[in-house]
C-alpha cells in the first residue's frame, strides 16, 4: 500500500505487519457512545511527532482548507468467526461485515505470532 502526498512531496510505502499491534479486548468498544461526539481522537502531530489525545467533536481544530476527511460509516454484522487452519493449527478470524441477497461481504484474517 502506497500513501502519496504530492502537495507536501511526501511518499510512504507500508507493509501489512505496519499494522499489527496489540489491542487489549478491554478498548474494544462493543457499542456506540450515546454522545457520539465524545469519541476518542488521536491526534498525530506530523512536525514533532507528538501523539496527542482528545474527543472528536475537536476535531475541526485539526482540519485546513483542502484536507481530506473520510469517514468510515460501515455496519457490521454481529458476526464473528474464529477456528484454525488444518495441519498448521494457526489461527483464523472472519469478520461478516454486510449480507445483500446471497452474498456476504466479509474481513479474514490468518493470525500469526506477531513480535515486534
Amino acid at each position: 500500500m502506497e500513501w502519496i502526498n504530492k502537495k507536501e512531496g511526501i511518499h510512504i510505502r507500508m507493509k501489512r505487519q505496519d499494522f499489527y499491534y496489540e489491542l487489549p479486548e478491554e478498548l474494544i468498544a462493543q457499542d456506540p457512545l450515546a454522545d457520539r461526539e465524545s469519541s476518542r481522537l488521536l491526534v498525530l502531530n506530523r512536525e514533532s511527532g507528538v501523539i496527542s489525545h482528545h474527543v472528536f467533536r475537536e476535531i475541526t481544530e485539526y482540519l485546513h482548507e483542502g484536507d481530506c476527511l473520510v469517514i468510515n460509516d460501515t455496519k457490521v454484522l454481529p458476526a464473528r468467526l474464529i477456528g484454525s487452519r488444518e495441519g498448521t493449527n494457526g489461527k483464523v478470524e472472519i469478520l461478516l461485515l454486510k449480507r445483500k441477497e446471497m452474498l456476504v461481504e466479509f474481513l479474514i484474517w490468518i493470525l500469526k505470532s506477531y513480535q515486534h
